[in-house]
């Protein structure tokens, strides 16, 4: 995992090194910076991208990235900056201006907190120049392929495959591994390329994840690890878990919690991980969505797809860089996108089962309880469920929740278990009054 940072104006490299430190977790084996003529640009990266760091000093492109799918870029120019982001933005880029008005970018809000308060996301699929934001992927429905499913099925197999075996590298590589359809495929299409593949599975005593991942590991004779969570480790690690998650959307954090044991645990033994972030959002893997109507479905599926990058994804980056690991999302691949776009909807959810495709397309890699299991939010799986909500019943006031809920730049928090994380959020990251770059989980509940 890398990291970049910047700022349009020369020598000011001290101000860079101390940005590239706070965010050094994100795979710190080195770091760079170099004085433009009128910039001032660094990085820090694994020990597999050494070679980037003579690509900065040759280009003056600095890049987290680790191929097509998953990238932010920053080229400097004789003005400033030229900034790109992946298509879906699975890699993070922030921006803003210092108050001398000097333009200035991280790839978290807490490297660029150290320039300027005034932060900004750069959108998926954009570059931005300091004055002008151009689009150059654009996500959107498509014209949908007319081949029968069985062909489609072996098509979405075959570019699943490639995008897999295009992140395996050394070989040295896990995979976190919730028992469910998505991350249990990616497990599944990993095992032949890797010699001891560790999974990864996280939960509370008893938790479904635990028994339907132990069942996939068993099956694809993975090492595997069960990280037991109990619910006092749960109170103890939150505001670490808010503090590299960058939010307080209540869905978020409580996915998070899991996502970030589970990563701290696959840490000491790979990497770099896969994860199935993506499956959902493309092939209609949520309950909801079977409510919709087929003419209604690909609308949906764009929207909840081109959330991803600052909800999502943002939890995947941050728990797994929070760790100094790489999150392969193989279902994100550029490839894998473009056709999946171009399935028709009735062969992702027919007959009242939720990625039908998707289940034919792997149906010889998984046992026929995990193929078949239906979709569980990630903290259901967990067993956290409500135990945070719970919770903070118990630490918010109904009249503190009343007086607190409507932050500086006017949002309304929805819960009180909201209001406990924006106030462990600001503790880290002081009183911020542009929240326009974070994300807020589309449907969330509402007091």
């Amino acid at each position: 995992m890398t990291a970049i940072a910047g700022i349009a104006v020369k020598n000011k490299s001290d101000l860079i090194e101390r940005m590239l430190e706070k965010m050094k977790h994100r795979g710190g084996a080195w770091h760079e910076s170099l004085d433009g003529k009128q910039t001032t640009l660094g990085m820090i990266g694994t020990k597999i991208q050494e070679q980037n760091k003579f690509a900065l000093k040759n280009s003056e492109i600095a890049q987290d990235g680790f191929g097509p799918g998953r990238f932010s870029q920053a080229q400097a120019t004789a003005r400033g900056f030229i900034l790109k982001r992946d298509p879906i933005g699975v890699a993070p880029l922030y921006y803003g201006w210092t108050k001398e008005g000097e333009f200035c970018f991280a790839s978290e809000i807490k490297g660029l907190l150290l320039a300027t308060t005034d932060v900004h996301e750069l959108p998926p699929g954009f570059t931005f120049d300091g004055q002008q934001l151009d689009p150059y992927y654009q996500l959107a429905i498509q014209p949908p392929i007319s081949d029968p499913p069985e062909q489609i099925a072996v098509e979405l197999r075959q570019r699943l495959e490639l995008a897999v075996e295009n992140s395996i590298g050394d070989g040295n590589v896990g995979s976190w591994l919730s028992g469910g359809l998505d991350s249990s495929a990616m497990a599944a299409l990993a095992r032949p390329h890797v010699d001891c593949l560790h999974t990864f599975a996280a939960g509370l005593p008893g938790a479904p994840d635990l028994e339907y991942a132990r069942q996939m590991a068993d099956h694809i004779h993975s090492e595997h690890h069960d990280v037991i969570v109990g619910y006092d480790e749960i109170l103890a690690v939150l505001p670490e878990v808010i503090y590299y998650l960058e939010s307080f959307d209540a869905l978020l954090v409580r996915s998070s919690i899991l996502n970030y044991l589970v990563a701290r645990q696959a840490s000491n033994f790979v990497p770099a991980v896969f994860s199935g972030e993506g499956g959902d959002e493309l092939f209609a893997g949520y309950d909801y969505l079977k409510g919709l109507s087929p003419e209604e479905l690909p609308a949906e599926l764009i929207d909840i797809t081109g959330r991803l990058h600052n909800t999502a994804l943002q939890r995947v980056d941050r728990c797994a860089s929070a760790h100094g690991t790489v999150p392969h999302i193989c279902f994100l691949d550029p490839g894998v996108v473009d056709y999946a776009l171009r399935i028709p909807v009735e062969y992702k959810s027919r007959d009242g089962i939720e990625k039908w495709i998707l289940r034919q397309a792997v149906a010889d890699l998984l046992p026929e309880a995990v193929l078949n299991r239906p979709k569980a939010k990630f903290w259901q799986g967990g067993g956290v469920e409500d135990l945070l909500a719970r919770y903070a019943e118990e630490q918010v006031s109904t009249n503190d929740f009343d007086n607190e809920r409507t932050l500086p730049n006017g949002w309304r928090l929805n819960t009180k278990e909201e209001l406990l994380y924006y106030r462990i959020f600001k503790k880290h990251f002081g009183a911020i009054e542009n929240l326009d770059w974070m994300g807020r989980t589309k449907g969330a509940p509402v007091a």
